[in-house]
């Protein structure tokens, strides 16, 4: 499926798997069809444009989202929000989603009522903590090791702390190697 990429804060990591071959950068007035990654640049103000894109992903169906940065499209939009529309139907329409926030109190309820999983890394602020607690069965006052996570799964109401992911080089040679492999086959990738 394709896989739409959200990246308002234009993050350096999201740019580096952006600049691979096999990547493609594209604007709120297309909704891709063909399985891959799509990355959209959105500016803050361009809510709405945002919300209009996310009609076309509900009205097509089977197109994952990555939203970096959640809040800009949590609140803010003009009208119905398509954001929830897919947090509340994605499931059924095959519309998986990643939303990533580092202030949660800001967030649509829904982001995280509807959620199946969470990964909550060190948050500054009390209110945050608070907020995510009402989900997560961990207390987030205790203070992780650096770079450590606690992982919740929702369906089996099981919650594990996360040791850190792998250095940025190995993740950006693992979707090298994916996409270089999927290149030689002639396909699109997701990974």
């Amino acid at each position: 499926m394709p896989w739409v990429i959200y990246d308002f804060k234009r993050d350096s990591l999201l740019a580096k798997v952006g600049a691979m071959k096999g990547a493609e950068h594209i604007s709120t007035d297309y909704v891709p069809r063909k399985p891959g990654l799509y990355f959209v640049h959105p500016h803050p103000d361009d809510t709405d444009e945002v919300n209009q894109h996310m009609k076309g992903i509900w009205e097509q169906q089977n197109t994952g989202v990555f939203i970096d940065e959640g809040y800009m499209v949590s609140n803010g939009m003009s009208g119905k929000s398509w954001l929830r529309t897919l947090l509340q139907q994605g499931r059924s329409l095959h519309i998986p989603m990643v939303i990533l926030s580092q202030r949660p109190v800001w967030m649509d309820r829904f982001v995280f009522s509807e959620s199946d999983f969470y990964q909550v890394f060190r948050l500054n602020h009390s209110q945050d903590r608070k907020r995510i607690m009402e989900y997560v069965p961990a207390d987030l006052e205790e203070t992780l090791p650096e770079f450590h996570s606690y992982y919740h799964d929702v369906a089996r109401e099981e919650t594990f702390v996360m040791r850190p992911v792998v250095p940025e080089k190995e993740i950006l040679s693992t979707f090298d190697q994916r996409l270089d492999a999927m290149r030689q086959r002639g396909r699109r990738v997701f990974i």
